[in-house]
């Protein structure tokens, strides 16, 4: 059975996407994503010297994985708008992840410039990725706007917390159209595969992958998870009850 995940008109064999973020060192850095078996990777623009006199990041990159630069950093939708367009002249590719955030404390993002950014980002032809709170509206308005997908966060980003949103993104995931990527907080194996259990059509991982002890084997347990969570979903998992039901039938039980 074919079940990859069609973005953009790039099919995708594998729903883990992973950040560059938080890695010790390079090596390591580059093992895990490919361990990590992942096709999709984003990293800030403003990490990498768009000059092209430091692309070091970007050498570590595999081959094989499609890069989606985000616009980490960004206040408003006009600077969104404008790394985006510096990414894009880079030689980064048309594929944008849209990061708005003018909360200092929690971080979360701003969807009213997100849904902006987007609009006007399609517009110029972008592949428009946007990471947003939780919220149908916001979610049926990037959908409207031309979005590729949405990205909902799980819990503030960073935090290895969870998928403390899960109500607001089920219902996302059943409403939406458009691939409902979970983005920010997965901080276990067990949380990425809940949320392919839920519907998600993708999860990202960056903090929980990059600051565990052996990043490597942690990006192959999310790849193994990531799957597991999908063919459960794939499945059609049991129903559920608040009361025992006998797995055999009792009657006749120890009858002679």
């Amino acid at each position: 059975m074919n079940d990859s995940l069609v973005i953009a008109g790039k099919e995708l064999k594998n729903r883990l996407f992973v950040g560059t973020g938080k890695f010790a060192d390079h090596t390591v850095m580059k093992e895990a994503l490919r361990q990590s078996d992942s096709e999709v990777v984003t990293v800030a623009v403003r990490r990498v010297d768009l000059d092209g006199n430091d692309e070091y990041i970007l050498n570590d990159i595999p081959q094989n994985m499609t890069l989606m630069p985000n616009t980490s950093g960004a206040r408003t939708a006009e600077e969104a708008v404008r790394i985006a367009r510096l990414a894009k002249a880079a030689g980064m590719g048309n594929w944008i992840k849209i990061e708005v955030i003018s909360d200092n404390k929690y971080l979360l993002p701003d969807n009213e410039e997100t849904i902006k950014a987007t609009e006007a980002l399609v517009e110029e032809g972008f592949v428009v990725l946007p990471y947003m709170t939780p919220d149908l509206m916001a979610a049926k308005q990037l959908e409207e706007s031309g979005a590729a997908t949405v990205m909902p966060l799980g819990s503030p980003i960073g935090s290895n917390r969870g998928i403390r949103m899960k109500e607001m993104i089920q219902i996302i995931i059943d409403e939406i159209n458009v691939p409902v990527v979970v983005d920010a907080g997965i901080g276990r194996p067990s949380e990425a595969a809940e949320a392919m259990e839920m519907g998600a059509d993708a999860v990202l991982v960056n903090t929980a992958i990059a600051t565990a002890d052996d990043p490597v084997l942690m990006a192959q347990a999310f790849d193994q998870a990531v799957k597991a969570g999908r063919a459960g979903y794939l499945a059609g998992l049991g129903p559920t009850s608040m009361k025992a039901k006998a797995s055999s039938p009792l009657t006749g039980f120890l009858n002679s």
